[in-house]
């Protein structure tokens, strides 16, 4: 990947950023991250609002042809990612099972950082079927 050198080419009007992603059931998706993961939500006339301490929000919608990402829509950075994934499964989460070269082990982890294949992480999903993880910083 092509690394950017110098000066900007043009000055930014950018303000900041934030992400989001819809969900079939603002409800059930409030009481998800709100009770069983603990994120900080507020309600708003449009959606779902996160905030994080050291981070950029996150905007929740509802839309009712809603179809799950095939992808992560979001990364949840913890410290020791052991730790997270048994408090989170403790807490009724299913994480994913992958095999091959993105194998996971009987939790759920994928143990990159230990055989050189990027960031230890654990793959699970919200009530409306989006990708989520845990990814070990």
């Amino acid at each position: 990947m092509a690394q950017a050198v110098g000066k900007k080419a043009q000055e930014s009007f950018f303000t900041g950023t934030f992400s989001s992603f819809s969900v079939n059931d603002l409800d059930k998706a409030n009481e998800f991250y709100s009770k069983t993961l603990g994120v900080d939500v507020s309600k708003t006339a449009e959606g779902l609002q996160f905030k994080f301490d050291n981070g950029p929000s996150v905007f929740v919608y509802p839309k009712d042809d809603h179809k799950p990402a095939t992808f992560t829509v979001l990364n949840f950075t913890v410290p020791d990612i052991e730790k997270a994934v048994d408090e989170l499964t403790s807490r009724g989460i299913t994480f994913e099972s992958y095999g091959g070269e993105m194998k996971t082990d009987a939790k759920g982890i994928l143990r990159g950082k230990e055989n050189g294949h990027g960031p230890n992480i654990a793959w699970f999903k919200d009530p409306a079927g989006n990708f989520l993880s845990v990814i070990e910083d």
